[in-house]
């Protein structure tokens, strides 16, 4: 038997890259996972010869995000862990930025998430065990986030709305963060101006390479696990080690051109 045998979980933006990977690794783990999304993917979600159920629907929309949680109610009679993953932005210009977009970056990345929380909290808290939830957060919550404002104060945001439902629904509900940093995947590496752009971007950080979307599902399932049972409001940057000042990198080579 998995360790999430039994468990219900609902993982939300379940069909991209990261989404995927902790549908799999729950699903791996015996849960029964419910992803959500605005279009249903064209393959499923499955891991292991099990697959996630998927419910379309558009978490920016309260009444629709009330309904993903009456279906897995009324599907499983309880709800254990909801991973709020669904969120991002495309590259946007803040002084031309329209309000229009900018009010859909933050319902997607902070009020969605904090909504669709509180829709869960009878859920979550009904059971033995305390519920969890994790928000996946990133690296532009918590440094400047040029060219993405509105998402990294939405994603600020989050990470501060993490900390206060710890506080208030503790012992029922544990609540926690990860700190995404950067993560390879296809897109990224044209957005990187191509492989050579893409594997100095890599080089930079300590560890040498961006997370692999599993990386990310691994640091899940352990706010997620036995050990984490005493972790609730907690930050876990899962970031390589974080990315390298700019101007050490200007230093050395500086250095070197002497």
């Amino acid at each position: 038997m998995g360790k999430h045998q039994g468990s219900v979980v609902v993982v939300t933006g379940g069909a991209g890259h990261i989404g995927r990977a902790i549908c799999g690794a729950f699903l791996r783990e015996g849960a029964q996972v419910v992803a959500c999304g605005r279009s249903t993917p064209a393959e499923p979600i499955a891991s292991e010869g099990r697959e996630a159920v998927f419910y379309p629907c558009d978490l920016r929309d309260p009444e629709q995000s009330k309904g993903l949680i009456d279906f897995v109610i009324d599907q499983y009679g309880t709800l254990d862990v909801l991973i709020n993953n669904a969120g991002g932005s495309p590259p946007v210009d803040a002084a031309t930025a329209s309000p229009r977009l900018t009010e859909k970056i933050i319902a997607l990345n902070l009020t969605a998430p904090l909504v669709l929380a509180q829709q869960a909290y009878a859920a979550l808290a009904q059971g033995d065990a305390p519920g969890s939830i994790v928000n996946i957060a990133s690296v532009s919550g918590a440094r400047p986030s040029p060219g993405t404002a509105a998402y990294g104060a939405a994603k600020a945001g989050l990470l501060s709305s993490t900390k206060s439902l710890a506080m208030e629904w503790g012992p029922e509900i544990r609540v926690n963060a990860i700190i995404v940093g950067l993560v390879h995947n296809d897109a990224g590496v044209e957005h990187y101006g191509g492989a050579e752009g893409f594997q100095r971007v890599a080089e930079m950080l300590p560890l040498q390479r961006m997370a692999d979307p599993e990386d990310i599902a691994n640091a899940v399932l352990l706010l997620n696990s036995q050990y984490a049972s005493y972790i609730s409001g907690a930050t876990l940057e899962v970031d390589g080690g974080g990315e390298v000042p700019v101007f050490l990198h200007l230093a050395k080579a500086a250095a070197e051109a002497k």
